[in-house]
């Protein structure tokens, strides 16, 4: 088996409007296609990132909170590549969106921080 890359990444939102205002508006992922699903009282966005990958959003009636903190078994965060990791934190500054500091990856060189989308789900930009 040869596998060729991500193609999704799903996350469930607590509050489907407001997280699609933070990752339509606030990251500027394109809307690919948006759909509600009857059956499950659940909303499907699909989102483009560029390089191909895809976020899918999801709503579902009361799901339970994510642990984040402390780091639990499993997925721990999504990255994103950006070119210009200042322009990007002052970005999430003027949308309100706290980052931590930047820091250095020892082994790579690159800068890149963390934040948080509006379910505490840990997100990092990596400089690029």
């Amino acid at each position: 088996m040869k596998l060729l890359g991500i193609h999704h990444v799903a996350i469930i939102a607590s509050d489907y409007a407001r997280s699609r205002r933070f990752y339509t508006e606030v990251l500027g992922l394109e809307v690919l296609a948006e759909h509600y699903r009857e059956a499950r009282d659940s909303w499907k966005l699909d989102l483009r990132v560029d390089g191909g990958t895809r976020i899918e959003l999801f709503s579902f009636p009361s799901p339970p909170a994510r642990l984040s903190r402390p780091e639990a078994c499993g997925l721990r965060h999504l990255a994103l590549r950006v070119a210009d990791l200042d322009a990007a934190v002052a970005h999430l500054e003027a949308h309100g969106v706290a980052s931590e500091p930047i820091r250095v990856d020892e082994f790579t060189g690159r800068r890149f921080t963390f934040f948080a989308d509006p379910d505490d789900l840990p997100l990092e930009l990596y400089e690029d």
